[in-house]
């Protein structure tokens, strides 16, 4: 009988270990793609509402402020549901985190399709919706993820974060032409059916892999990691937690007080209605490449400037739509969404990583989906003032001055606190 030598053994366990290994990338690839496709469903279906807001607007004989408190509430709730997800996920894993998501956002589209009065507006698309995106958005996959690409979760969140343009992309043009064709009713019946039919193939998926993380990544932690026991209390104790919760307050605020109204302030402005549409979902292109860039700039120069470049470029953006309104031409829109939509959320994957690399430990869920309660209130108190001031002023430079503010607000964190700036 052959005997096996040392050398043979070894190569042997070097193939196995190797196999291993490409099983487990597989498997991370197959994970960031549901992630991906998630994120892409769950916010592609939020910010279509941007371009309902005109037609049910018209329909009822509402103002801008209360059509706009709909979207305001969306992510309001998703914001405060934050903390209550990342604790479910710690608690009952992926599946029945995703599952749930999917069930309350088909369910509140096919209610919004019948609804009458401004409360079942607020009830399903602000509310359920609101809930249904905080279940598949960027809590439960930031933490997913974390579980198979480690040290590599900056570039994992950047693919992720940029569905927020694949989605806009996809689904802002594609509701534009489904509300002129259909109605804006029956739009809403085929994103609720779409949503629920998902929900089968969703839960046939491996979750118990999905969910056990790659053991490579455990291998490769950080050194220096230690578990210093962070409980939500600590953590809101220390100045990091809240100069990141400020960044995604007032950023959001800056960012979705424009965001909520583009689509009817390039009509104002006197694009024709599928121009307008199609213009702002061609931000989900730049967006990839915005996020993408900004995530690869943190490995080159570092994660505060490449934040504050972004937050300049941003800045950019809104002095290139508060010129639009003068000049609508094609080359100031190309340069608005070009310079705002690719850094509509670009630092989002930065802030991420930041917030758990400064607080991991077994409750990062709970004190990441916390902190990202900033993110949630900022956009809903960003979209409302937004209406509110259109409806005071009838002139949209008050909400441009407004979100201008705002966003240097957000980028002051990075220029003054220590734990930011390393």
């Amino acid at each position: 009988m052959d005997q096996k030598t040392p050398k043979d053994a070894t190569r042997e366990a070097a193939a196995e270990q190797g196999s291993t290994q490409q099983g487990a990338v597989r498997t991370a690839l197959v994970v960031l793609a549901v992630c991906f496709m998630l994120a892409v469903l769950g916010r592609g279906l939020s910010e279509s509402f941007t371009v309902f807001l005109k037609p049910i607007s018209e329909n009822f004989g509402w103002d801008r402020a209360q059509v706009v408190s709909i979207y305001s509430l969306t992510w309001l709730v998703s914001g405060l549901t934050a903390p209550l997800v990342g604790r479910l996920f710690d608690h009952s894993g992926p599946r029945i985190v995703y599952a749930l998501g999917l069930l309350l956002l088909g369910s509140a589209f096919l209610i919004a399709g019948h609804a009458r009065a401004l409360w079942q507006f607020q009830l399903s698309i602000g509310l359920c919706v609101g809930i249904g995106v905080a279940f598949i958005g960027n809590v439960p996959n930031s933490i997913l993820l974390g579980r198979w690409f480690g040290p590599k979760l900056p570039t994992a969140m950047a693919v992720v974060y940029s569905a927020m343009g694949g989605g806009v992309l996809a689904l802002l043009p594609a509701s534009q032409l489904l509300i002129d064709h259909l109605g804006w009713r029956e739009t809403y019946q085929v994103y609720g059916l779409v949503a629920l039919g998902l929900l089968v193939p969703l839960l046939l998926l491996p979750w118990r892999t999905f969910a056990a993380g790659s053991p490579h990544v455990a291998k490769r932690t950080d050194p220096d990691f230690i578990d210093n026991g962070w409980t939500l209390l600590s953590a809101m104790r220390h100045h990091a937690f809240w100069a990141l919760f400020s960044t995604f307050f007032f950023t959001a605020v800056g960012m979705y007080c424009i965001a909520a109204q583009i689509v009817a302030y390039l009509i104002d402005a006197g694009f024709p209605p599928l121009l307008a549409a199609t213009a702002w979902g061609f931000s989900g292109v730049v967006l990839v490449f915005g996020m993408i860039g900004v995530s690869a700039l943190d490995g080159l120069i570092g994660r505060r400037p490449s934040v504050l470049l972004s937050y300049a470029i941003s800045i950019l953006g809104i002095f290139l739509l508060w010129l639009l309104q003068y000049y609508p031409n094609i080359v100031l829109l190309t340069g608005f969404v070009v310079c705002f939509g690719s850094m509509m959320g670009s630092r989002g994957p930065l802030i991420t990583a930041t917030a758990m690399k400064i607080f991991q430990g077994k409750r990062m869920g709970t004190i990441f989906g916390t902190i990202s309660i900033g993110s949630g209130l900022g956009s809903a108190l960003g979209s409302w003032f937004g209406g509110i001031i259109h409806d005071l002023t009838h002139s949209y430079n008050p909400l441009l001055a407004f979100a201008l503010i705002s966003v240097v607000l957000g980028m002051i964190p990075f220029l003054v606190v220590p734990a930011l700036r390393r």
